[in-house]
């Protein structure tokens, strides 16, 4: 399936905190969205690897996704290396998107910095025929190269070179965010308190999204940096 918007997430619940209100405007002007999660987050303190899949397939459908996929790759130990560039680009090719969003450049968990650098990477490589891969039919993919990649802003903050208004997507957004119901605060959860699962870091994601919004000039907004000059074909296009 050919996708206009795929969004790449070192965990499952990456892409829902940080850009799923960007692929809900994409999926209203009546773009194909799509998510692959490299691991399955199975180092977290709080659920496991099967809840996180269930609750992923959850967000997933409150987000209107026509693809997910989760390419079991090992959380805090992958690396960008010729093996997990190989898998990636498999993944790029089979959904030939025109736009990546990835991982924040750097960030609080070292797996969000280094899959920002493994997707640059994998992007260039999708491109080059000489580059052999397969699909899961067996049979050898075309080279694709998304047009863009921009990398989504997370824990820390990053000066954003574009925002993108959510205002009209943010209660789908919330909703997405909440299916990770072992990850982030429950009041009822005898799991171990984290970083995340507490009532400040969710208010932390809703006023960070407000003060995106609040720079643009509208309720809510999710932050981007770009690898290179974003072009505009007529100078109002900005607006």
């Amino acid at each position: 399936m050919k996708l206009d918007v795929l969004a790449l997430g070192a965990h499952p619940d990456d892409v829902e905190m940080s850009c799923s209100g960007t692929l809900l405007a994409a999926a209203a002007a009546g773009k194909k969205i799509g998510i692959v999660d490299f691991t399955r987050g199975e180092l977290g303190t709080r659920g496991t690897p099967q809840t996180r899949a269930e609750e992923a397939g959850r967000a997933s459908r409150i987000l209107g996704l026509d693809a997910r996929e989760n390419l079991g790759m090992a959380d805090g130990f992958f690396r960008n290396d010729r093996e997990h560039q190989l898998v990636l680009v498999a993944a790029i090719r089979r959904y030939q998107p025109d736009v990546v969003l990835c991982n924040a450049i750097h960030d609080r968990h070292p797996d969000h910095g280094r899959a920002s650098q493994l997707a640059t990477e994998a992007c260039f490589l999708s491109g080059l025929r000489m580059i052999e891969t397969l699909g899961h039919d067996g049979q050898p993919q075309a080279a694709w190269r998304p047009r863009v990649v921009y990398h989504y802003i997370q824990d820390r903050q990053i000066a954003a070179d574009f925002v993108v208004d959510i205002t009209a997507h943010w209660p789908k957004k919330w909703e997405a965010i909440q299916a990770y119901k072992t990850q982030f605060h429950d009041p009822n959860s005898q799991e171990p308190a984290t970083y995340l699962s507490t009532p400040a870091f969710s208010d932390f994601m809703e006023a960070r999204a407000r003060e995106f919004g609040h720079l643009i000039g509208v309720q809510y907004g999710e932050g981007f940096t770009r690898e290179r000059p974003v072009g505009v074909r007529e100078i109002t296009d900005l607006m």
